[in-house]
């Protein structure tokens, strides 16, 4: 559903020139949550408005369906973004108008019918909970109010694409848990291809089918969130993982004398079972459980654990949780 190739973004001042993404390149699926994450300045913001062209690349194509972005003349583009929709993180809403008219502004700049107009809207407000507030106006609703109204103007025009720039960034974590399972539904009933931006790794690992990590620019990770989650590669994606409940931190002044630490990943129906046990009675090891956690990502449970493995023989230990569908890695 969208391809960046080679995606190259410069900004130039007085202060001299910054490179915001450096020769990207990225593949989403159609029906995909793709997440893409970074500290702040990484190009997170300047990647996803390549997609709708608000930022126009210095070098490389984007591509959303069949249609090249980066080779549209003005009109082209104004029809090509009806199918994007964008969300923001400080909701950009107009405050002289009331919900109801946010949500049927891009409708009226399309020219579309009056009656529809007011069935579409009517259908949104409906749709996600706004209905009673359609007279009011942006200033008397909550931070997540105001988002849901962002998502249905976004929604309006029935876009293939929902772009969300930092969504959940500016609301606290009951209302952002109210916009994830929002996405999350649009995504299944609407089969919505989402980009989703963001620095928060807890939102990926509720929502996204894929993530891509940025640094100052390039990609230096992409893959399955599960696998990028649970096996890092990249040394930024392990430390921001560390700041949250993803990382993996253990007291080594605990580890026993002559202890072999290895880390275990269960996935699936194994994480509930009692794996590490029976394969210590087989292979008549002990084990120390140094840290550990049960969670989910997109809905798939997952454990990990570090342990450290004494006497008997650790290396039958080892095979045996391998050959079980545990991932077993040196620490």
């Amino acid at each position: 559903m969208i391809r960046l190739e080679g995606v190259t973004k410069r900004y130039r001042s007085a202060a001299g020139e910054r490179v915001a993404l450096d020769a990207v390149d990225l593949h989403v699926a159609k029906g995909q949550v793709f997440g893409v994450v970074g500290r702040s300045g990484a190009g997170k913001s300047t990647l996803v408005r390549t997609i709708n062209r608000l930022e126009t690349p210095d070098a490389g194509r984007v591509f959303v369906g069949d249609q090249e972005i980066t080779a549209m003349k003005p009109a082209q583009l104004r029809a090509a973004r009806r199918r994007i929709g964008m969300i923001f993180q400080h909701f950009n809403l107009l405050n002289a108008k009331t919900i109801a008219e946010n949500v049927a502004f891009p409708l009226k700049l399309e020219g579309r019918p009056a009656a529809e107009i007011e069935r579409r809207t009517s259908e949104l407000l409906d749709q996600l909970g706004l209905a009673e507030h359609a007279k009011k106006h942006p200033a008397q609703l909550s931070g997540g109010q105001k988002q849901r109204v962002g998502i249905a103007r976004a929604l309006a025009c029935e876009p293939d694409v929902l772009l969300c720039d930092e969504a959940t960034s500016a609301l606290d974590p009951e209302t952002t848990d109210e916009i994830l399972n929002l996405l999350d539904g649009l995504n299944r009933d609407l089969g919505l291809t989402i980009v989703l931006i963001t620095h928060q790794m807890e939102v990926v690992r509720r929502v996204c089918d894929r993530v891509a990590v940025l640094k100052d620019g390039r990609l230096v990770e992409e893959g399955a969130t599960a696998d990028v989650f649970l096996h890092p590669r990249s040394p930024v994606t392990r430390a921001m993982l560390a700041e949250g409940e993803d990382g993996e931190t253990y007291d080594a002044s605990v580890v026993p004398a002559g202890g072999r630490l290895a880390k275990l990943t269960f996935r699936g129906g194994s994480t509930y079972q009692p794996e590490l046990s029976r394969v210590a009675r087989s292979a008549g090891v002990d084990y120390s459980i140094l840290s550990g956690r049960i969670s989910r990502i997109r809905g798939e449970p997952y454990g990990q654990m570090v342990v450290a493995f004494t006497g008997g023989d650790a290396d039958a230990a080892v095979a045996q949780l391998n050959a079980r569908g545990v991932v077993v890695e040196a620490v």
